[in-house]
């Protein structure tokens, strides 16, 4: 598995959390990339010790440092992962064995798919418009997946560095899905809980990302004949 498999870290102010984080990956030995802003001097000093390979945005946001990732990954699986110390490194294994013995292109971690699932760092109002915003990818574009908005995934390098992900923002967490489908790739989730973060602060603006995010999805629904978009 660690031969086939890179751990993409998009990370921002999060001197706290991120080096607590390479202490576990080196502990697993997972290859990662790190994506940070230039302008991040503090999480830049402390994880310097680590001599990691990062990746600095030439942009802004969420999905901008994705999408530096996924293009610049090698092997044959990536691992979308947070720097906050929220998602569990062995919720990795699981994944892999998953996507490779159903020969699957993406899996999705879910923090509501069955009693086995769950989170310690969930709000009333970001699990109400999760549950909506996921309701709404099944109904519209018949999303096989739990939880949309959880953007813990493995998948396919080459399958993913295909869809052409366009989204710079928050946006990214339904174009993903959404796009996967659409292009027909084979789609599934599977069980996760989701821990508090080590440290930092969130990054998401309940109010005005779930905005943008249902904006998104709106496009993506008016252009849902294409493959490619």
């Amino acid at each position: 598995m660690l031969d086939e498999v890179t751990l993409i870290i998009p990370a921002k102010f999060e001197k706290e959390s991120l080096p607590k984080i390479l202490d576990k990956l080196n502990i697993y030995k997972f290859k990662y990339l790190i994506i940070l802003c230039k302008k991040d001097n503090d999480t830049i000093k402390a994880i310097e010790k680590y001599n990691p390979k990062i990746i600095y945005q030439k942009s802004f946001g969420y999905g901008d440092a994705l999408i530096e990732g996924i293009k610049n990954v090698q092997t044959r699986y990536l691992v979308i992962f947070n720097a906050d110390g929220s998602f569990k490194l062995e919720e990795i294994e699981p994944m892999y064995k998953k996507i490779k013995s159903e020969n699957l292109d993406l899996v999705f971690a879910s923090r509501y798919k069955s009693s086995n699932s769950g989170s310690e760092d969930d709000t009333i109002l970001t699990y109400i418009g999760n549950k909506i915003f996921t309701y709404i990818g099944k109904i519209f574009f018949s999303l096989p997946i739990s939880d949309i908005l959880y953007t813990f995934v493995i998948a396919d390098t080459k399958q993913i560095q295909m869809l052409n992900l366009t989204q710079k923002d928050f946006g990214l967490c339904v174009e993903l899905p959404i796009k996967a489908k659409k292009n027909n790739l084979k789609v599934s989730d599977i069980d996760a809980y989701e821990l508090k973060r080590i440290g930092g602060t969130k990054k998401v603006n309940e109010i005005k990302d779930g905005f943008l995010i249902l904006m998104h999805m709106i496009c993506l629904f008016f252009k849902k004949w294409k493959i490619n978009f």
